[in-house]
């Protein structure tokens, strides 16, 4: 799954266009315009650092489709609707840890407080947790970089995946920021 986002100016919602292997596209309108990382590409890079198999982007590589995403290209398997509603409830309790994951990493990622016991009930060691926060806190710095307009694209290949995939003859390189053609 290719997952392209787009830095949009201050104040203007993220647009990230989502092409599935199965050849379906969504774009999917998310928080965090302007310099602030998108919480969308926040969860992308934490779930692949730490191998979330069943976080928000290993859902949407299943077939999950959000409120938020609008289908663009490519024909919907069958009961696509009705698979993404079941796929939500059985891992409803996988996509609440995902989101309580992802404000960890990003906590620790910009030296916020966290709770008491919070680092070792998150199921991953505390260098895990650290190499991931580094690793975000350095995206947060190349995103803020990127001008309005530029992208930044991870190839999605679950989360065993931590670099991303060989794309059109391109070396391989840390997931970063490209300008849009």
């Amino acid at each position: 799954m290719r997952i392209t986002f787009e830095r949009m100016a201050d104040r203007h919602p993220v647009e990230t266009l989502v092409e599935r292997d199965d050849g379906v596209a969504s774009w999917m309108r998310g928080a965090g315009g302007g310099a602030a990382l998108p919480h969308d590409l926040v969860h992308a890079l934490v779930e692949q650092s730490l191998r979330v198999p069943d976080g928000i982007w290993g859902c949407v590589a299943d077939g999950v489709v959000w409120g938020s995403m609008r289908h663009v290209a490519g024909r919907q398997p069958p009961h696509a609707g009705e698979r993404s509603q079941r796929l939500k409830k059985e891992r409803r309790a996988s996509i609440q840890a995902a989101e309580v994951l992802a404000d960890l990493v990003g906590r620790l990622a910009r030296k916020e407080p966290v709770l008491p016991g919070q680092v070792g009930a998150a199921g991953h060691s505390p260098d895990a947790l650290a190499a991931a926060a580094a690793d975000l806190a350095a995206a947060e710095r190349r995103w803020a970089a990127l001008a309005p307009g530029h992208t930044w694209v991870i190839e999605w290949a679950g989360p065993a995946a931590v670099r991303p995939a060989r794309s059109r003859g391109r070396p391989p390189a840390v997931p970063g920021p490209r300008r849009r053609r």
